[in-house]
């Protein structure tokens, strides 16, 4: 399939439709197919059984696993189809994660000189520069990643006192704010957030005011004053813990069928968390209701003339293109989300979940309200918000002491709205690709199912077969901080429940007023924008103040500071002194770094750490 010779713009980068014999049905559906359902990362409902098996040590077997990954992953791909003419189809909606994919795919096919005229000097061809930095990382990972493990998390200043609290609190990379703290881990900059080369330089700005306002400012400001008995907490940690400052033990207040006996749950304690991770908590009730209110303001009008124009008018040669191809029906797409929906109830009631019908009517309609307004601001920003938190928080209310359901109306109604997402950037990939949509619905469909099955074995030979899984003190480090988190939001929310927590005189009562602040905050941007047309306000976006930290714990303000680091030296610096590089080479060292990183990550743990090799010493020593 070969199109017409015509270039076109996008973001910044030129693109020419014909660089040559591309065949796309052979080249272009492997990429969407390896990106449905991977293209967010492992699929969640991996976390519910790490959860579920690692921590409550309770196993529903294959059934269930399939039943839940399935329903889980696949329930947004019909959300998402039914959300194409708001996140796909209008050329605002970017997507930039994708520019990253088309890059890759081009520099592929691509291998001319590069025009030194119009690459700042540069005439090396894409394809060899993708080469060269695929090969740089996958060579140098070998460093942080395996043989001085020192340089993944260089908080220096903690050698002069190992031991001093204070010390480590401060500039600590891995439980601290991360003061003087450096990475030389492309795994640290891109673990939580992806690659800082993707997003525009207006969401790397408001992420790093962010971090320095709530976590270098406000988290001590709270920790250091005795707030929440912080004297007695970490100031950054993933777990939860009692009123003797130990970990939790969620074994003393469960009954046998894995709900809360409140007579225990009184005579033990109540919860308390890092100073962290409750701030974490209050931001994200403030992202949730900045979300629906910065939507409304500065996205409504295009909104609702894009509802009255459906398909037609507001097309940009992406659009116009692809309408020679035929559709693929919105009953497809339908049928797809009636039939998952049948699995999610399959999944409730074959097995004693604890999770109400209407319950998971509710999870699936959130995900189907919500998916539009965040979808706007993953597609214009890259960044994605979450609604873990707003799901917890409604079935901690609705289903108090089932801990179960908890995890499980948190993925109905999280993880669908995420997954749609997931799909609709793939959509638009496909879209940027000239793919028709009918067979790219079938590969994504038939490419998510295969995944669902692939990540299931994988997760559940990983609980059966590695030493000391999840464990905090792991060998190899496979221990499951997400799967942590998940476990313990499952105690936070659903088997001691916000009302104990959140509500009356509870200690994190206070963080209730953040959803005040997330609604009110657009509002006031919005107006000072329409004051001051010009001035840099007009960039500020509230919900990315308030939710782009969302994964902090167990992300650390090192991952997230050397993410914005990287991503102004590449998207504002670069950008504005060299943009003709940046312009044909910036993504293309995104991907070459990205899959350099992965194919050393596979020799690392396939090769030695599987293996109980004593390569580490051995090579250590050759080494140094």
């Amino acid at each position: 399939m070969i199109f017409p010779n015509k270039e076109f713009t996008t973001f910044g980068v030129k693109w020419n439709l014909n660089p040559g014999p591309f065949n796309f049905k052979e080249h272009t559906l492997i990429v969407i197919m390896a990106n449905a359902s991977f293209g967010g990362g492992a699929g969640y409902f991996t976390d519910t059984i790490a959860a579920q098996q690692g921590f409550y040590n309770q196993d529903f077997g294959w059934g269930f696993g399939i039943l839940l990954a399935i329903s889980t992953q696949c329930t947004g791909f019909g959300i998402a189809g039914l959300m194409r003419r708001w996140l796909v189809e209008p050329a605002a909606m970017i997507w930039p994660s994708n520019l990253v994919s088309c890059a890759f795919m081009y520099a592929l096919h691509d291998h001319s000189a590069t025009d030194p005229t119009k690459a700042n000097g540069w005439s090396i061809s894409r394809y060899r520069f993708f080469f060269y930095c695929f090969l740089g990382s996958l060579i140098w990972y070998w460093f942080p990643g395996f043989l001085f493990q020192a340089l993944s998390v260089f908080a220096w200043v903690t050698w002069i006192a190992p031991n001093n609290v204070v010390v480590n609190q401060v500039f600590g990379g891995n439980t601290g704010l991360a003061f003087g703290a450096l990475t030389f881990d492309w795994t640290q900059v891109t673990a939580y957030i992806f690659s800082p080369l993707v997003s525009p330089f207006h969401a790397i700005a408001n992420t790093g005011i962010a971090v320095v306002f709530w976590i270098w400012i406000v988290t001590p400001a709270v920790h250091y004053t005795g707030h929440w008995y912080s004297d007695y907490l970490p100031i950054s940690d993933s777990r939860s813990y009692d009123n003797t400052a130990k970990p939790y033990a969620v074994k003393n207040i469960l009954t046998p069928e894995y709900t809360l006996d409140l007579a225990k749950y009184r005579a033990y304690s109540p919860l308390y968390l890092s100073t962290t991770f409750a701030l974490v908590y209050g931001l994200s009730f403030a992202a949730i209701s900045s979300v629906i209110v910065h939507t409304i303001v500065f996205n409504g009008k295009t909104i609702w003339l894009r509802a009255r124009q459906s398909r037609s008018g507001m097309d940009d040669v992406h659009t116009k293109m692809m309408k020679k191809y035929p559709l693929a029906p919105d009953w497809w797409y339908g049928v797809l989300l009636v039939v998952m929906m049948a699995f999610g109830f399959a999944t409730i009631y074959a097995y004693d979940t604890h999770l109400t019908w209407w319950a998971l009517i509710l999870a699936f309609a959130i995900s189907a309200i919500w998916i539009l307004p965040i979808g706007m601001i993953a597609a214009t920003t890259n960044i994605t918000l979450g609604l873990n938190v707003f799901t917890e928080f409604i079935v901690g209310y609705m289903l108090p002491g089932r801990p179960v359901a908890m995890m499980l109306f948190k993925t109905y109604g999280y993880i669908t709205m995420t997954q749609g997402l997931t799909f609709v950037q793939d959509l638009k990939l496909g879209h940027y690709l000239k793919v028709p949509q009918r067979p790219m619905f079938w590969a994504q469909l038939v490419a998510t199912v295969w995944s669902c099955l692939v990540q299931l074995a994988t997760i559940r030979w990983g609980l059966a077969n590695i030493e000391g899984v999840c464990s905090v003190d792991q060998k190899d480090n496979f221990t499951c901080p997400v799967g942590r988190v998940f476990f313990n939001a499952s105690v936070i929310w659903g088997l001691i429940g916000p009302a104990r927590i959140f509500s009356g005189d509870a200690t994190y009562a206070g963080l209730q007023y953040f959803w005040l602040a997330g609604g009110l905050s657009p509002l006031i941007v919005y107006s000072l924008a329409r004051m001051f047309p010009k001035s840099p306000i007009r960039y500020i976006n509230m919900p990315l103040i308030f939710g782009s930290t969302g994964n902090l714990p167990p992300a650390t303000p090192l991952n997230y500071l050397s993410w914005v680091a990287v991503g102004t030296l590449f998207n504002k610096f670069i950008r504005q002194r060299y943009r003709g590089w940046w312009m044909r080479f910036n993504y293309i060292t995104s991907a070459g770094l990205d899959c350099g990183l992965a194919v050393c990550t596979i020799i690392i743990i396939a090769a030695l750490n599987l293996t109980n090799t004593n390569a580490r010493k051995f090579l250590s020593l050759r080494c140094f």
